[in-house]
Order: structure tokens, then C-alpha cells, then sequence
């Protein structure tokens, strides 16, 4: 800040990076006789299209949550290195209001806790986490009917998507889940192209099935990991 209207500002210069994403491509097949296509209420191709198109996204969620970055797979939020680190125990934890704390605080030091950060887990935590309670006896997690997503924990909403893994394992622990906090908005999901449907009545013609394909072509990255933070040994 300069002493009067007449001093300069200094000139800083930014640093800029690319994100590389590499296309990898998602898919589903199915298919149906010509028996089932009379017989069928609803539509039955339009049903088939529903279903594939919704398992396509499931399955995209799943890779932004815990993609390993191998095997042809996109790299999740779990699997990036650099995002804060929430241990529970050596073989796993029940989580408590002190991990949610510090988990907000793995985010914060770096500066990357904002008003839009928000809690994500699945719903075995999710049930645990209902019969927590503060040192005063009040559940720390509303019970009584907060409206779908609205939930809060420390001021922060508290989502709930039952594709956070919860079979995860750390030292003899089993079937451990995980719980990620962070800033949504920094995770990038890149597309080529349109969710590509294709419906095939010639390859098996004489039998009169019809075969339904999908395809997307995504990759997924942590734009900042410090937006991030995640406890993936939680027992609930």
C-alpha cells in the first residue's frame, strides 16, 4: 500500500500451470430381444438409455472419488498426491467431531477453505456420524429431517454419495470407509466430445436383438490439491 495516491503499484507476475488430461474412455452395452420390445412397459429401449446413461455418470463419479491414475482409469481425489492427510488409527477409527476438525484444518493452513467446502462421505459414516454428540449431548449432525443436502457439520455442508469407497483397508482393518473434505469447485472432470449412444438392430438380425452402446471419452484432475483433505480409515 503506497503512502499517497502518487506511489506505483509494484508489478507482481502470476504462475500459471497446464493441467494434462488424457482422454479415457467410459462404456456400457446391453441389449434386448424382439419379444421384449413388444412386451416391455415403459419402452424398453428408452429404459435400457436411462439406465446406461446414469451408470456411465455413477461411474464417473466413482473414478473423480477414488480413480487409481492406473489401468486406463482417471486419478480421484483419494489417489492425489498432495491433498491433506486425516489418520484415524493404525488400524482404522471411529471418526469423531476432533477428525472433522482437523480435517477442515488440513484444508485451511494452505489458505484453501472457503465458504463452498463441503464434507463427503457415504452413508455407513453417515449413519455413525448421526450418533455423535458434543460435550452439552447434542448430536453434532442434526436428526431431525435437515433438508436433502443441507446438512452441516462446523458450518459446512455434509454430503452423502454412497460411491465413496467403503471397502478400503489399512493395516488390519477392513471394510474401512473414507471421509474427504475440500472445495468441489476444484475438481476438474474434461470431456471429448457428447455422451455418444448407439443403438445396433443388425448385428444379431436374424435373432432380433437390438444392442444399445454408450461411450464417453473423460479424464479428471485436482486442480489445487491443497483444496483438499481426506480421512480414508474411518470404521463405521
Amino acid at each position: 500500500i503506497g503512502a499517497d495516491n502518487a506511489d506505483s503499484v509494484t508489478e507482481s507476475t502470476g504462475t500459471l500451470r497446464n493441467i494434462a488430461m488424457t482422454p479415457k474412455t467410459i462404456g456400457a452395452y446391453s441389449k434386448y430381444s424382439h419379444l421384449m420390445s413388444l412386451q416391455a412397459t415403459p419402452e424398453i429401449e428408452e429404459l435400457i438409455k436411462s439406465d446406461i446413461v446414469a451408470k456411465i455418470a455413477e461411474g464417473i463419479d466413482i473414478a473423480a472419488i477414488n480413480g487409481s491414475g492406473s489401468s486406463s482409469q482417471p486419478e480421484g481425489i483419494l489417489n492425489t498426491t498432495g491433498i491433506g492427510a486425516v489418520a484415524g488409527g493404525t488400524n482404522g477409527a471411529a471418526a469423531d467431531l476432533d477428525d472433522f476438525v482437523d480435517l477442515k484444518k488440513a484444508v485451511s493452513v494452505d489458505n484453501a477453505d472457503l465458504e463452498n467446502c463441503a464434507f463427503l462421505t457415504n452413508a455407513k459414516v453417515e449413519g455413525a456420524v448421526h450418533k455423535l454428540k458434543d460435550s452439552n449431548g447434542d448430536y453434532i449432525l442434526s436428526p431431525y429431517g435437515a433438508e436433502l443436502g443441507k446438512q452441516q457439520i462446523l458450518s459446512r455442508k455434509f454430503l452423502v454419495s454412497n460411491n465413496v469407497p467403503s471397502n478400503l483397508t489399512k493395516g488390519s482393518g477392513s471394510s474401512l470407509s473414507a471421509i474427504i473434505y475440500g472445495n468441489f469447485n476444484d475438481l476438474l472432470i474434461g470431456m471429448w466430445g457428447a455422451l455418444e449412444v448407439l443403438v445396433d438392430p443388425y448385428t444379431d438380425i436374424a435373432k432380433g436383438t437390438v444392442g444399445i452402446r454408450a461411450l464417453q471419452s473423460i479424464d479428471i484432475a485436482v486442480r489445487h490439491p491443497e483444496s483438499f483433505a481426506a480421512m480414508p480409515d474411518v470404521i463405521a
